[in-house]
C-alpha cells in the first residue's frame, strides 16, 4: 500500500469519527454548559420559585384555606404607581392587591387591622415589604380600608381565604348549579374528572368528590354545537404542576388539566 492510499485512509477515518462525535454530542450533559437543562421533573411554576433580596433567600411556600399569619402590615402607593409588579402586572394603588414575601401569587387573603378591626380582602400580586418586621405591604387603596393610612403602619392578622386569577369568574347558567360559582374564588389550573350532557349526573359526581383531599369541585355549564355539556372540575391547585402531580397519581382515570379562559 502507497503512501497516498494510507494518508486517504486515515484522513477518512479522521472524518468519518469527526461526524460521528458531532452528531451524538449531548449538550444537555456537558458540565461546562452554563444554561441549566430543566426537565419535566424539574418544573417549578415561576411564581413559587426562590428568589434572593439583599442576600436574604426567600422561598414561596405552599399554604392553605384557612391558614392565619399576625404581623405588621405597611402599605405602598405614588413611587411604586404604573410600575411593574413581581407577577407582570401593572403596579395600581388604587387597586385591591398586595405584596407579600412567600405567598403564592394570585393567592386572595383577609386582612384585618387589629387596632379597630376593620377588615379588606386583596389578592397577592407582589413581592415584598423586605423588612423583617412587616409581613404585608397593601395598596394604597386596601390600607385605606382599614384606615391605616396615616399611621402607615399596623397590627394585622391574614387570613388565607383561596386562591384566584386576575379578572377571572365563573357564571352560572342555571339554578340548579350547587353552590353559587360567583361566590368561589377560582386559580388558573383545574382537573377535568366528567363531562356530563344531563346535569343530574354532574351534580351526583360533584356531591362525590367535592373536598377530595382538599380540592373543591365545580360545574361548568358549557353550550356546544351538540347541546349543552356539564363539565365537573376538581379546583384548588396552587400551580400546574401541583395539578400535574395530583393528576399522576391516577385517582381519575382519563382526567386531564384545564386552564380558566
Amino acid at each position: 500500500m502507497n503512501k497516498i492510499s494510507i494518508f486517504f485512509i486515515i484522513s477518512l477515518l479522521i472524518l468519518v469519527t469527526g461526524c460521528s462525535s458531532k452528531g451524538s454530542r449531548s449538550y444537555s450533559k456537558d458540565k461546562d454548559m452554563h444554561t441549566p437543562v430543566i426537565t419535566k421533573g424539574d418544573y417549578v411554576h415561576p411564581t413559587m420559585k426562590p428568589y434572593e433580596i439583599r442576600g436574604v433567600k426567600y422561598y414561596p411556600t405552599v399554604v392553605n384555606v384557612g391558614d392565619e399569619f399576625s404581623g405588621n402590615a405597611s402599605w405602598y402607593g405614588p413611587d411604586f404607581h404604573g410600575k411593574a409588579t413581581s407577577n407582570g402586572e401593572t403596579y395600581n394603588m388604587h387597586d385591591m392587591t398586595a405584596a407579600h414575601k412567600t405567598l403564592p401569587m394570585n393567592t386572595i387573603v383577609k386582612v384585618t387591622n387589629k387596632r379597630n378591626g376593620l377588615s379588606t380582602v386583596v389578592r397577592i400580586n407582589d413581592r415584598g415589604p423586605f423588612v423583617d418586621t412587616r409581613i404585608i405591604d397593601l395598596s394604597n387603596m386596601a390600607a385605606n380600608k382599614i384606615n391605616m393610612l396615616g399611621a402607615g403602619t399596623a397590627p394585622v392578622t391574614v387570613e388565607i381565604l383561596g386562591f384566584s386569577a386576575k379578572g377571572q369568574k365563573n357564571i352560572p347558567a342555571q339554578k340548579e348549579l350547587k353552590g353559587s360559582p360567583q361566590d368561589q374564588i377560582l386559580d388558573g389550573f383545574a382537573l377535568q374528572i366528567a363531562s356530563f350532557s344531563k346535569i343530574e349526573g354532574a351534580l351526583s359526581t360533584q356531591e362525590k368528590y367535592n373536598n377530595t383531599d382538599g380540592y373543591k369541585t365545580i360545574i361548568k355549564d358549557i353550550e356546544t354545537q351538540n347541546g349543552r355539556i356539564f363539565k365537573v372540575w376538581l379546583k384548588g391547585f396552587r400551580s400546574e404542576q401541583e395539578a400535574r402531580d395530583y393528576k399522576s397519581l391516577g385517582n381519575f382515570k382519563d382526567s386531564f388539566i384545564v386552564r380558566e379562559d
